[in-house]
């Protein structure tokens, strides 16, 4: 039994080196930490049970069978993080640039099921240089096979992608179909082509950054949530959304002490400017809202003029969907719309509560928004928010017109509870716009046609720049003070912590995609 014990720990020991220390400290001085070390920042101290340490690839082609390594190029197990079961796998590029054998995706395969099992999140820590192509075949069936688990999976367990390397070709898909992407600035990067082929086929010269980084994807594309200035940055933030989240879909999200105190907010009845067409940061309206230091933001580069993220409100996970007037202020255009509906049914597949902000005037006109599809993007918000079966609360700040405010959780799309602060202004759309149609004739006929029209404007803005005519048909539950918005928002949700929605049978909708 001893030599049997000793040759176990041989073994072992080997597959703890991975490639080999030289690989290791090439890993190293790229800025990058090992797959082994990244899995020791995200879990509890001493939390790690490994499954499959000793899997080795079967391929003989090309040579392959004289180099085999233990694990083969990727870490799984389960492990907790604060106190909570995750499943999580990590990609080794010491062995063989990390790339996808198909052991190495059966040992993916093989954790994300026993997630679903046992209902917990699976995090996948990604540096592979992509399929194995000495596999051939089987390592395109082996990418197939997380797919399908990926979709499987969703909206039934969280799933949290880590992009710590490379990321390229079919491997891009995962990630993609997961709940949140997170990227390391200048060491990982995404794309379908590499820069090369991109060069052959549209002649463009773009290095690998331009084209996928972190930066490009959190700002441009939207493709990553978080682009993280180092890898312990990006680990942490994996650690921080895990907190807001349940473990599935048939539980809630954890509850954190809070002691209720003095809730009035006097700032909030200075946010707001008195001249309706100048800015103001919606991010400190949220502030005030939620607990201290709490709000943690999702897509912060991507589409501006909307804020989505989580937070807590007496210890409790809500998310947020606000208008930001301080950018293009506040419209709704096709990527605020993708960022506002994603982010809308991630919430509600696990059972956090909606807390939507408004201050919108209206869709962004123009050629590039109608030729791009404004149409079934904006209805994708309208569709995420209609969908939604969480409790849902709106307070509208400012301004509501059009077709904006039935999207932005109106009481007719299914809102529990609808506020407005007396500065909000709900009407088709605004004084300006609505007096030049209504009263063309009168201005035109006027002696002095800019008096008339002012005149007419401020008519307009007295009888609908108001929210009183919305809660006299019961379409706002209650005009309050800005002061009062978070003790109001503390009573409602509790009232509707235990909400029920029966809806239709049927097999799924079908979202404007």
């Amino acid at each position: 039994m001893k030599k049997k014990k000793t040759l176990l720990q041989q073994k072992q020991q080997l597959a703890l080196l991975g490639g080999g220390a030289k690989r290791i400290e090439s890993q190293h001085q790229k800025g990058k930490l090992t797959a082994r070390e990244r899995i020791q920042l995200l879990l509890d101290e001493g939390s790690f049970e490994e499954i499959g340490m000793l899997v080795t690839h079967r391929c003989q082609d090309f040579g392959m069978e004289k180099e085999i390594y233990l694990g083969d190029g990727v870490v799984t197990g389960y492990g907790t993080v604060n106190g909570r079961l995750v499943y999580v796998f990590s990609q080794d590029f010491t062995v063989f640039g990390g790339s996808l054998s198909e052991t190495h995706a059966e040992k993916i395969c093989k954790i994300m099921d026993l997630a679903m099992k046992n209902g917990a999140p699976v995090v996948g820590l990604n540096d592979s240089g992509g399929a194995r192509i000495q596999e051939g075949v089987v390592s395109l069936g082996g990418y197939a096979d997380i797919f399908h688990r990926n979709v499987q999976a969703s909206g039934v367990i969280p799933q949290i992608s880590a992009i710590m390397g490379p990321c390229a070709g079919g491997a891009v898909y995962s990630p993609a179909i997961t709940d949140f992407i997170l990227m390391v600035e200048h060491t990982s990067y995404m794309f379908v082509t590499g820069p090369n082929v991109v060069k052959t086929v549209t002649h463009e010269n773009v290095t690998s950054e331009e084209l996928g980084g972190a930066h490009t994807h959190a700002s441009r594309s939207g493709v990553t949530h978080f682009a993280c200035t180092n890898e312990v940055a990006c680990i942490e933030n994996v650690k921080a959304l895990l907190s807001y989240m349940p473990q599935n879909c048939e539980e809630e999200a954890p509850v954190y002490d809070y002691e209720i105190g003095n809730e009035i907010k006097e700032h909030l009845n200075n946010i707001i400017p008195e001249n309706p067409n100048q800015p103001y940061d919606m991010k400190e309206v949220i502030e005030e809202l939620v607990d201290t230091e709490s709000f943690l933001e999702v897509h912060k580069e991507y589409a501006e003029n909307i804020v989505v993220g989580f937070a807590r409100l007496a210890g409790r996970s809500i998310g947020i969907v606000a208008n930001q007037p301080a950018s293009l202020a506040g419209v709704l255009d096709i990527n605020s719309s993708k960022k506002g509906a994603r982010f809308t049914r991630f919430c509600d597949a696990f059972n956090i509560p909606l807390l939507v902000l408004v201050d919108v005037p209206g869709f962004l006109p123009g050629t590039d928004q109608e030729w791009n599809g404004i149409i079934t993007n904006g209805a994708k918000l309208l569709y995420a928010l209609s969908e939604a079966t969480v409790p849902k609360v709106t307070v509208i700040t400012r301004k509501a017109y059009g077709g904006a405010y039935d999207v932005m959780n109106s009481k007719h799309i299914g809102a529990d509870m609808n506020f407005a602060w007396p500065s909000a202004e709900i009407a088709v759309m605004g004084a300006k716009g609505a007096a030049e149609i209504i009263f063309k004739k009168q201005i035109a006929e006027a002696d002095d046609h800019e008096g008339k029209l002012r005149e007419k404007e401020a008519e307009y803005a007295e009888k609908f720049a108001n929210p009183y005519g919305a809660a006299a048909r019961g379409f706002i539950d209650e005009v309050i003070n800005p002061e009062q918005t978070r003790v109001k928002l503390l009573k409602a949700y509790k009232m509707l912590e235990h909400k029920v929605v029966n809806t239709p049978k049927r097999k799924h909708g079908n979202i404007p995609l």
